[in-house]
């Protein structure tokens, strides 16, 4: 068992806190905490609506976990690469998880907390600057740096 559940999630001057799901999705939360520190380019998902998405790379074919289509605001998604390419799908507002392929569901990771005012603010920054810089790791990491 992971001892820290918590993680900061940093793009461009925005900090948010949010706690992994080990509950919610076991394998596809602790397949994503190896691959802390997670850095990459962030960018709006033109096929999901009010989200953004972090492409992967070479994820498992990890077996869906609680998988939603239709993650609230917040509630981070673990796509392992079925149908489409892996990612993390970070929606902002309303969102419907989708590709070209169709509707994907993805595995609820890690729920962010506090305010998501600046989630909005950030989704409008995706759109207008596009792709920013993305670091995710556990907050005990990122408070020792």
């Amino acid at each position: 068992m992971i001892l820290n559940s918590r993680v900061l999630l940093a793009v461009g001057s925005y900090r948010f806190t949010g706690t992994v799901e080990h509950g919610t999705a076991p394998l596809a939360a602790a397949w994503l905490l190896k691959q802390f520190p997670l850095r990459g380019a962030l960018q709006h998902a033109r096929w999901s609506g009010e989200a953004a998405w972090l492409p992967l790379g070479d994820a498992p074919q990890l077996v869906p976990e609680n998988a939603t289509a239709h993650p609230r605001p917040g509630q981070i998604l673990l796509y392992a690469g079925i149908a489409s390419q892996a990612e993390l799908l970070i929606p902002y507002g309303a969102c419907a998880f989708a590709s070209k392929a169709g509707t994907l569901a993805g595995s609820p990771v890690i729920t962010l907390d506090g305010s998501l005012e600046d989630l909005v603010a950030l989704g409008s920054l995706l759109i207008a600057k596009g792709t920013q810089n993305l670091s995710l790791n556990s907050c005990a990491a990122e408070d020792s740096q």
